[in-house]
């Protein structure tokens, strides 16, 4: 007989038990684990299918149940990996060797050469801040100034970096997430994001903006001498409304990084593990960061540096305890993501998301242009990573709730966009699918 506790909730009773305890406010659904199924999320109550372009906010690479996911040799190997928790930076097992040798294998760029993992992408891009600050102030101590100086990020408006302590003076695009909490007054410069459709007017337009942003980043630097450690940015902002940057502009932050002996940080929490059809959304604007913070589809959390940090030989990846947790990650975590990257690397997944994501976007935009003109704006994308813009955001509102009864799940980002998050494993006729059912759920909100 399958296990049953104690004191088991059915699914039909899931949200009322839930409601007495915690904030039940997400997607009314109460997911069959069991039965849902690559991009379809199947309703334990009722047995109604969803398609998929939420997984949990861009966190599910290959969608519920991929095969190679119930294979028996691998549950049970999955199995044994949940009964112990491991403190791993201190107790080690050939499973955490095996999680990293496959990452480094199969998902890092050979330019890394340092990982750290820990729960939670908040903690994540914590840690990445935490050694660029420990950079910073070492290189200043080693020029005879002073250590309080070099704990100073810089960053972007339409930022989201996390809810943990620093990360609260970095995030600003809902002050629902921020409002009341202690921050640091660190320097934050307008955001260059591209104007869409990509037309030479709109280019121009770009262009003006990143001119101006690189005015306000010079003017930082001169305004806090020897106190900035690090630029922080997303290779695409994606809770402050899935805005894109020019590959010129972050080529520039490279160069204004190493102009002003600063860490260049990419917060990949969000864009990477292959949706915006390469692994790291940096690698496809063809800019080498110091560090990257990682998470979501990655299952694990952590940061991954390079050689630039060693200019300082006591930094945070070589001192003991500087940087450290309990569980360091959680050993089930990396024993799940090791068969994710191999079905990634397998299954030439990160290719399929190029090659269907400008599918997606091409589909989006046939939306644009027939039946969702006048409601569907600025469709764009970057692989299966993809958003389109809606007039307001009250008519956004009722599109989601157009959209949940038509069978899609799918959510929002910024005030008026609507962002798509799908499996890597999306076909062009889950795509066909899809859009059928947003265009289904435009009607009426005119």
């Amino acid at each position: 007989m399958p296990y049953c506790p104690k004191f088991a909730v059915s699914a039909t009773d899931a949200l009322d038990t839930l409601r007495k305890s915690v904030l039940v406010d997400g997607l009314d659904v109460v997911a069959d684990l069991e039965k849902s199924h690559g991009a379809w999320v199947v309703d334990a109550r009722n047995g109604t299918e969803y398609l998929d372009f939420f997984t949990c906010i861009a966190s599910m690479p290959v969608g519920f149940n991929h095969p190679a996911m119930l294979d028996d040799e691998f549950v049970s190997y999955l199995g044994h990996a949940a009964l112990n928790k491991l403190a791993n930076p201190d107790m080690y097992s050939a499973e955490y060797a095996t999680f990293v040798k496959t990452f480094f294998e199969l998902a890092v760029p050979k330019y890394f050469i340092h990982a750290f993992f820990i729960d939670g992408g908040s903690l994540a891009v914590e840690n990445a801040i935490k050694a660029a600050m420990d950079w910073k102030v070492r290189k200043n101590i080693a020029k005879g100034l002073s250590d309080t100086l070099g704990s100073t990020v810089l960053h972007f408006e339409g930022s989201f970096h996390g809810r943990s302590g620093y990360t609260l003076s970095l995030t600003n695009t809902d002050p629902t997430k921020t409002a009341y909490f202690p921050k640091f007054d660190w320097p934050r410069v307008s955001s260059p994001y591209r104007a869409f459709p990509l037309t030479p007017e709109n280019e121009a337009v770009t262009i003006a903006r990143e001119e101006q942003t690189i005015k306000e980043i010079e003017t930082a630097f001169e305004n806090n001498p020897n106190d900035i450690c690090s630029i922080l940015i997303e290779p695409i902002q994606g809770e402050g409304g899935d805005r894109h940057f020019r590959p010129e502009f972050m080529a520039k932050l490279r160069e204004l990084a190493d102009t002003h002996e600063a860490l260049l940080i990419f917060d990949e929490v969000q864009t990477g593990v292959g949706l915006t059809g390469h692994f790291w959304a940096h690698e496809g604007l063809g800019v080498q960061p110091d560090i990257i913070s990682f998470g979501k589809k990655m299952q694990v959390c952590g940061i991954l540096a390079g050689p630039r940090v060693d200019e300082v030989p006591d930094n945070v990846f070589r001192t003991s305890s500087r940087i450290n947790s309990t569980w360091g990650g959680s050993l089930v975590d990396m024993v799940r993501v090791t068969k994710y990257l191999e079905i990634i690397a397998d299954d030439n997944l990160v290719k399929n998301a190029k090659d269907v994501g400008a599918y997606l976007v091409e589909k989006l935009q046939e939306l644009a242009d027939g039946a969702g003109k006048g409601l569907v704006t600025a469709v764009r994308g970057m692989g299966l990573w993809a958003a389109f813009d809606l007039p307001n955001r009250e008519l956004r509102t009722q599109f989601f709730k157009n959209a949940l009864a038509n069978g899609l799940l799918i959510v929002g980002s910024g005030s008026v966009s609507v962002r798509f998050r799908p499996p890597l494993t999306l076909t062009k006729e889950q795509v066909d699918e899809g859009v059928k059912r947003v265009e289904k759920s435009l009607i009426g909100l005119l």
